[in-house]
């Protein structure tokens, strides 16, 4: 099926693929430490469910692919694809959870929601396009959709309720999310990158990543990688910073541009005098494209 995307979405350049850092902000108040500790066990649940394991293999060891993976120092192509599609079924909830308490919200008070709502939605629609890019490889068993099934309910639901209660903390918690996703993403390339996952050394890419990234006509399924890896950086990056905003007063500093991965790859969010200031600096870039046509704030 082809067609083009409305909602805004990143293209990457070679080397804003490869600028990316695997990163973790320090939990320094209790509402974040607990958002990092919700997360870090759910990883560990998952991690037992799906059989990953981040083990370091044995220097100078002479062991096969096969024993490799028999030990659980390597994963296979299945195990990964289940890990995968699992993750990106529940990495489309949060965006989505916190757009439609944001939209209600603007529409009960009657007044402009600061720029958030898009950037939320942005978010969940591409974590969805990851699901769909990556279904198009293999198609979920019933086991799969059954897990996926019973894990979705559960966590909109305690997401929405803890989204009413704290915005920052549900950013905080999702920016911890996206440190694993960075994290495993990055795990995977470097065994694709190795030749321990051989099948997907040159697969080619599906047809929706090509047109959804804009990747080259022979691009391989590990440039789909890349750049997914490259989308939770920035998913990483925006939820750190908005989670160091106030909700209900902040302009949201990425409702008209968004860093490229050379500062998205490296830095873990905007503090709030930061994100003012580049929202300031938006404003008035805004301002020359369109003069007299910028009102002095944005909703």
């Amino acid at each position: 099926m082809k067609g083009d995307w409305v909602l805004f979405h990143p293209v990457y350049s070679e080397n804003e693929l490869r600028a990316v850092k695997v990163m973790h902000r320090v939990a320094d108040k209790f509402s974040d430490k607990l958002a990092y500790l919700l997360v870090r066990t759910a990883r560990k649940c998952f991690d037992i469910v799906s059989g990953y394991k981040d083990k370091k293999i044995p220097e100078g060891t002479t062991m096969s692919l096969e024993e490799l993976r028999k030990k659980g120092y390597v994963l296979t192509e299945h195990q990964w694809m289940n890990r995968i599609l699992f993750l990106e079924s529940i990495a489309g909830v949060p965006g989505m959870v916190a757009a439609t308490l944001r939209h209600l919200r603007s529409l009960r008070l009657m007044k402009r929601d600061s720029g958030w709502i898009h950037t939320l939605l942005e978010e969940a629609e591409n974590e969805r396009m990851h699901l769909m890019t990556f279904m198009t490889i293999r198609q979920p068993s019933i086991w799969l959709r059954g897990l996926v099934l019973g894990a979705q309910g559960v966590f909109y639901n305690m997401f929405f309720f803890s989204y009413l209660l704290s915005p920052r903390a549900c950013h905080r918690f999702v920016g911890y999310l996206e440190e694993e996703a960075v994290r495993t993403y990055t795990h995977c390339i470097n065994e694709v990158e190795a030749g321990r996952v051989p099948g997907w050394e040159n697969k080619p890419a599906p047809m929706i990543a090509k047109e959804y990234w804009r990747l080259k006509d022979d691009a391989t399924l590990l440039d789909v990688i890349y750049a997914v890896r490259s989308d939770e950086t920035t998913h990483r990056f925006v939820n750190h910073s908005l989670a160091n905003l106030d909700p209900h007063k902040d302009f949201n500093p990425f409702a008209i541009r968004e860093p490229d991965m050379h500062v998205k790859g490296v830095k873990l969010g905007f503090e709030r005098d930061e994100a003012a200031e580049y929202f300031q600096e938006s404003h008035d870039i805004m301002k020359k494209i369109y003069p007299g046509e910028v009102r002095d704030k944005s909703g």
